[in-house]
């Protein structure tokens, strides 16, 4: 039988002598944090609630489903979260943890403590960041994301060795000057995970042909021995999302903007990306607009509104979004290449996230006059009202042939609420051959008025008129503007497309302005 050894605790006496475990003695009398690893699938939910209450103290777990990823990974009803991917949490706001703990999934560590004993540390004034801390110890010391740059002559810099005796383990060894060196690797590093694999999972040959098939750069994510062996302890995985990744080349930004007198000053319209999903893109910036100012750039993605995320949500419901915010707002957006970055290595983008300050002093060339039309068109609009538009908006007809695929073009509309616009246009289709912008509001559909008709009768509408399709549209800003001054749509005002087919096919999209 194998033996354990034991202590005697003086502080306890000689006729009740307390036996415990050496290691664990500095504990015994204090509140016990406790690590939870949670690793849901696709189309699984964490499985638990987590709420502030009136009454308790902290972030509280509540309705963990039974036998579900909570559950199984530790969590109990009415713990509370000290830490998540050891970053505590308890001097946070609310709704900063909850986005915490989903940009880290599907994999991510809670350190939590039993309701009880949370309440009984805040009454005797224990230090809970502190209490959090020593669970790691003075062995801990933090992983390392690094990206390293492929250099034409040198190549990558590193080379990788299985560790002797320990199956799934590698050491990882940057060559003196090197890229690998250079990005933050040192001697004798153990490789947790490369370009979004882990390690472990891996053979050797495996890790090697793709290091050989890698272009021009490699992300791998490495602690030193002694580090791992603290995680090990712990029973902890080492994830990208607990790592220091101060080198990685591209990260979101997080823009906080003040409206000026004539609003933001920056287009918002929806896209689709090379996946099929729906993106929110940011547009033109005005010149010298508090946009510009703050570092809004054309052609990003606009994640979160306030920290909230644009996923999912509709193209008017972002929009709304930012309205509502008043006088100041807060964007977290990021370029497609850093998109495309972070989906190949199968990270959330958001974990990287970095605070831009505002420019404070910038020298703004003036618009020569010339140019004046194009700065009218581009004008921002208050988050309370729309402003008035310099110049009346003209809507179109747009005559459609149907082609094989169709007439071109897909509808949207906003959820329980009459009338429909055009969400997508097909390159090349007959919709874009006849005019028609993503964003226009359909008004009539073959004479027949539509704006207060849902979107399954515009479409049934549509289908009754066979092969040919008359489209009465106008671009969201102009129908804002015509329904503000209660000007009817007539056939006067009207614009053929056929007569002004160049400029409208190379007009941008109109989208509301912000």
């Amino acid at each position: 039988m194998e033996l354990t050894e034991f202590v005697f605790n003086p502080k306890k006496g000689i006729d009740n002598p307390a036996m415990v475990i050496a290691e664990d003695s500095d504990r015994v009398s204090g509140p016990t944090p406790r690590v939870c690893v949670l690793k849901r699938e696709e189309g699984q939910n964490l499985g638990f609630h987590l709420r502030v209450e009136r009454g308790h103290q902290g972030h509280v777990v509540r309705n963990v489903d039974v036998r579900g990823v909570a559950e199984r990974g530790g969590l109990r009803d009415g713990d509370c979260l000290l830490e998540v991917n050891e970053m505590f949490v308890g001097d946070l706001e609310h709704v900063k943890v909850v986005r915490m703990i989903q940009v880290n999934e599907p994999q991510l560590c809670l350190l939590v403590l039993d309701g009880e004993e949370y309440e009984k540390a805040v009454a005797q004034g224990v230090d809970l960041k502190e209490l959090a801390s020593a669970q790691r110890g003075a062995s801990w010391k933090c992983p390392r994301l690094c990206h390293i740059p492929r250099d034409p002559v040198s190549g990558l810099g590193f080379s990788i060795l299985p560790v002797e005796g320990a199956k799934g383990k590698f050491t990882i060894n940057p060559a003196t000057g090197g890229p690998a060196e250079k990005a933050g690797v040192r001697k004798g590093d153990r490789l947790v995970w490369i370009n979004g694999a882990m390690a472990c999972e891996l053979t050797h040959s495996a890790i090697s042909k793709m290091v050989k098939k890698s272009n021009d750069h490699m992300t791998v994510l490495v602690i030193d021995s002694e580090g791992e062996e603290n995680y090990g302890r712990r029973r902890m995985p080492i994830l990208p999302g607990m790592a220091d990744a101060q080198n990685m080349p591209h990260r979101p930004r997080r823009l906080h903007l003040e409206q000026g007198p004539d609003g933001y000053g920056f287009f918002l319209r929806e896209e689709k990306n090379a996946a099929g999903h729906k993106v929110h893109m940011l547009g033109e910036v005005d010149i010298g607009s508090p946009a510009e100012l703050a570092g809004v750039k054309y052609g990003e993605l606009l994640l979160e509104v306030n920290g909230v995320s644009t996923d999912g949500l509709i193209h008017e419901e972002v929009v709304s979004q930012i309205r509502g915010s008043g006088k100041k707002v807060t964007l977290t957006t990021m370029s497609l290449q850093c998109q495309d970055f972070y989906t190949k290595l199968g990270l959330s983008p958001l974990l990287f996230t970095e605070d831009h300050s505002p420019v404070k002093e910038q020298n703004v060339k003036a618009v020569p006059a010339e140019q004046s039309s194009a700065v009218v068109k581009l004008s921002v609009v208050p988050a309370e009202a729309w402003q008035e538009l310099q110049v009346e908006p003209k809507p179109r007809l747009c005559v459609l042939q149907r082609a094989t695929l169709g007439f071109g073009f897909h509808l949207g509309c906003v959820q329980q609420k009459p009338g429909t616009f055009i969400n997508q246009v097909t390159a090349g289709g007959p919709g874009e051959s006849a005019g028609l912008l993503q964003g226009d509001v359909v008004v009539e559909v073959n004479g027949t008025n539509v704006e207060e008709e849902c979107l399954e009768d515009v479409i049934l509408l549509m289908k009754n008129g066979g092969s040919s399709l008359s489209l009465l549209v106008v671009d969201r800003e102009g129908y804002e503007w015509i329904k503000k001054h209660g000007r009817p749509i007539t056939s006067e005002k009207v614009v053929k497309v056929s007569e002004v087919q160049e400029n409208v096919m190379s007009a941008s999209p109109s989208q509301p302005a912000l």
